[in-house]
Formats: C-alpha cells, sequence, structure tokens
C-alpha cells in the first residue's frame, strides 16, 4: 500500500483550497512532480462531527485493523446492526474515507487521517 494520507480541515476558507489547486496546477503546467493531496474540508465543527461521529472512528479503526470485509462483516465484528453499518459506510464513502474493492468489500485506503481544526478568527477586543 502507498504511503496516503487523507487531511480533514475544519474552519478553512474555500479560497485556501482554491488556492492549492491553483498552485499545484501552475507547478503541473510547469513540469514539476507535485505530492497527491486528499482533502475534505468543513467550515465548522459541527459539520465536521455529523460526518465523523465516534461510531464511525470505531468502524474506520475496525477496517484499519482488520483489512477489507463486508458490511455483514463489519458490523459483526463492531456488534452492531447491519443497517446501521451499511449507512455509515455508504456516508463514509461518499466522504472518500473508504472505499470498495473488486469483491465488494469495504477498506480504509489511507495510511494515516489527520484532523486538522482552525479556531474561528477572533473578534476584536
Amino acid at each position: 500500500m502507498n504511503e496516503t494520507t487523507l487531511h480533514v480541515r475544519v474552519g478553512c476558507a474555500a479560497e485556501e483550497s482554491l488556492r492549492r489547486a491553483a498552485q499545484a496546477m501552475k507547478a503541473i503546467e510547469r513540469g514539476e512532480q507535485i505530492e497527491p493531496y486528499f482533502g475534505v474540508g468543513f467550515e465548522d465543527i459541527g459539520q465536521m462531527l455529523a460526518v465523523f461521529t465516534p461510531k464511525r472512528w470505531d468502524l474506520i479503526g475496525a477496517l484499519r485493523a482488520a483489512g477489507p470485509l463486508t458490511v455483514a462483516e463489519l458490523a459483526r465484528r463492531l456488534r452492531r446492526d447491519y443497517k446501521n453499518v451499511h449507512g455509515d459506510v455508504e456516508s463514509l464513502a461518499e466522504w472518500l474515507v473508504i472505499e470498495r474493492d473488486e469483491q465488494g468489500r469495504v477498506l480504509v485506503p489511507w495510511t494515516e487521517i489527520i484532523v486538522d481544526m482552525r479556531l474561528p478568527e477572533c473578534a476584536a477586543a
């Protein structure tokens, strides 16, 4: 498995993501090799916590420990209802946190997930 990192960012302006993309495009135009960057962003902590719930972090951890699993096997390992695990898998797949292999099993393709939370700007005193 290649070393790949998913960056989960909270509180970063969309302009920052656009700036990063523009810099990468300019580097490619110059023929430079760039490091792949994989990231998802949230405006605030509430949005991030709606996607990355404690049970979903448990699910991610179980997949990292076990490797690719069917949703049914994952639900058994987590001792959770299949329907709820299936919903969590679908949500995390939408956010690119997990994916399916050729056999339809789910897996975490990342060697690490880094969560970066920025504090809101301070109001002037």
